[in-house]
């Protein structure tokens, strides 16, 4: 089976594609700031007893939720029963109280209305192996079959382990040498040094160490000996993954190639398509069947249907075919989707004990595929599978799409960034296919926003880097997933959509925009945006504004008096 990597890197997006014999099967997004695996020195704001956990402060919008559990000091892992049991006896009020300080590292994001949950048993994962501060233990993973091999890691790590703390072997040591993981471990121990050096400094809530970047987990994570080749478009990271690789895995270094063709590299391998279809509820199967996902607050609904398939022998076969193609893409969209927690599948139902063996085998078959913890229950005589899938964050849904507004949450859009930087694609797909000298887009506005930016930096850096004029303008009417890009004469544009020029005066209605903080605020000139200096204050008025700076997206202003202000609203 060939495994290839592709690394999609942008100014305000990072994207990484894992392909398995042409087929995209994990996709990983990164836009925000990392919070998952990144460590904080919080403060207790909360603890409650009768949920035997704490709500404490690490300086993100939501409090972050401490589990009794999660504050006792680490037992080992072959014997869940024994933790379970101390913890049991244990209140949370004995183990904190408000105000107390601490170490914590974030185990699963931020989803919905929930906040964080964190953990003060530390986990610093490497190549080969995982440090845990605090903790005494040995563990070897058991994706790692071979008994001689699992007992000589377990001797090596042993050996190694330094006192107070617990080492875990990572299924990439298998096969390693002594040097190798001792090399591992020695650059796990500096940053742990470093974190409890930055730790003593800072006051909480406090960002102690941050999670590292997709492109280096994907390389610690998931550029192994099974991968032939990972394929980076952006020569700025290109660079900084030789260095980590020659630190890591100097062998695998012929495998990193730096893409520099025109064409956008995800457009080039057919990602960007794939990446439309899983925004899709429904996913189609060869054989004309298909399969749905509904994801809820609870649980994620999966449903199997013929559809189209009619087979040519017999019901029940074509019931088990269908099923049988249906587990392989199941268990690729839930790699792909990165969807967690508990899930039901509704197979179709099989009269057949010994059919619904095979589509349980198979199942659990294609999900030894996937690098996440899986657990899955028998078949029901309903046809129904239970099984969940361990969750650290939101799906690759939920970070991609928001709560559609003209539905009011019962279905979902993409987000007026997932929209824009959609635009930004298109225009450099534009700007290597035709000669045009400038674009306009029309967009709605809070889509106009993100490609503008705060003080237009966003389009100017596109215009940089496409060699071509920009002009963006909002227009309120449009969906939010709707716009226009319509290529044009640079001047014809200019004599057209800029009338304005430095100095002017002109009437428009001040609004609200989250770029920008007071006493900043924005304002719509027929769809064109004017950046208020002093504008705050006048939110939701009609007022007069002064340009001080025109360009081809946006202008810079300032209120006139209030007594302008007042004339106007009188008028």
């Amino acid at each position: 089976m060939s495994k290839e990597i592709l690394v999609n890197v942008d100014s305000r997006e990072t994207r990484v594609a894992i392909i398995e014999s042409g087929k995209l099967v994990e996709l990983a997004v990164e836009r925000e700031e990392r919070v998952v695996g990144s460590i904080y020195k919080c403060k207790v704001v909360n603890v409650l007893a009768g949920m035997d956990a704490a709500f404490v402060n690490i300086g993100l919008e939501r409090n972050a939720f401490l589990y009794v559990g999660d504050v006792l000091p680490d037992t080992d892992e072959e014997f869940p029963a024994v933790r379970k049991e101390f913890g049991r006896h244990m209140s949370i009020k004995d183990v904190l109280k408000p105000g107390q300080e601490l170490l914590v590292q974030v185990v699963k994001g931020p989803r919905g209305t929930k906040g964080a949950r964190v953990s003060t048993r530390i986990a610093l994962p490497g190549r080969y192996l995982v440090l845990m501060p605090d903790a005494d233990h040995v563990g070897v993973s058991r994706k790692i079959e071979i008994d001689s091999e699992r007992e000589r890691l377990r001797k090596l790590a042993e050996m190694m382990k330094p006192p107070g703390f617990g080492l875990i072997v990572r299924t990439e040591a298998e096969s390693r040498s002594e040097a190798e993981l001792r090399k591992d471990l020695d650059f796990l121990m500096r940053m742990w040094n470093q974190i409890q050096e930055k730790a003593a400094k800072i006051s909480a809530p406090g960002l102690v160490h941050q999670d590292l970047s997709l492109v280096y987990k994907t390389i610690r994570d998931s550029f192994s000996s099974d991968v032939s080749k990972m394929i980076i478009d952006s020569p700025v990271e290109y660079e900084k993954a030789l260095e980590l690789v020659e630190l890591l895995s100097p062998k695998m270094k012929s495998r990193l190639h730096l893409y520099d063709e025109p064409e956008p590299i995800f457009e080039r391998y057919g990602v960007e398509q794939e990446i439309e279809d899983l925004l899709r509820r429904t996913v189609w199967l060869k054989s004309g069947g298909h399969v749905t996902f509904d994801l809820t607050e609870a649980l994620t609904a999966v449903d199997v249907n013929t559809g189209k398939f009619v087979g040519t022998t017999s019901l029940s076969d074509t019931i088990l075919r269908t099923n049988l193609e249906a587990v392989v893409e199941i268990a690729r969209q839930l790699r792909l989707r990165d969807i967690g927690g508990i899930i039901v599948i509704d197979f179709i139902d099989m009269s057949s004990a010994r059919d619904r063996q095979k589509v349980v085998s198979a199942l659990e078959k294609e999900l030894q595929k996937d690098r996440t913890r899986t657990k899955i229950c028998h078949i029901s005589p309903l046809g129904l599978v239970e099984m969940t899938r361990k969750r650290t964050g939101e799906t690759l849904v939920e970070i991609m799409t928001e709560p559609c507004p003209y539905c009011q949450g019962r279905g979902r859009v993409e987000s007026a960034q997932t929209v824009s930087l959609k635009i930004e694609r298109e225009l450099r797909r534009l700007a290597i296919e035709s000669d045009d000298e400038a674009f306009l887009v029309n967009a709605h506005p809070e889509v106009a926003l993100h490609l503008i930016g705060s003080l237009g930096e966003v389009v100017d850096e596109i215009e940089r880097r496409i060699k071509r004029a920009v002009y963006v303008r909002a227009n309120e009417s449009m969906h939010i997933e709707q716009y226009d890009i319509i290529p044009g004469d640079l001047q014809e544009l200019d004599r057209h959509l800029l009338p304005w020029k430095k100095g002017d005066v002109v009437e428009c209605q001040v609004t609200t925009n989250a770029f920008v903080s007071l006493p900043r605020a924005s304002a719509w000139l027929d769809g064109y945006l004017i950046d208020l200096e002093n504008g705050g204050k006048y939110v939701g008025k009609r007022i007069k504004a002064k340009l001080t700076a025109v360009n081809r997206s946006y202008a810079c202003g300032q209120v006139v008096s209030d007594k302008h202000v007042d004339k106007v609203i009188a008028s």
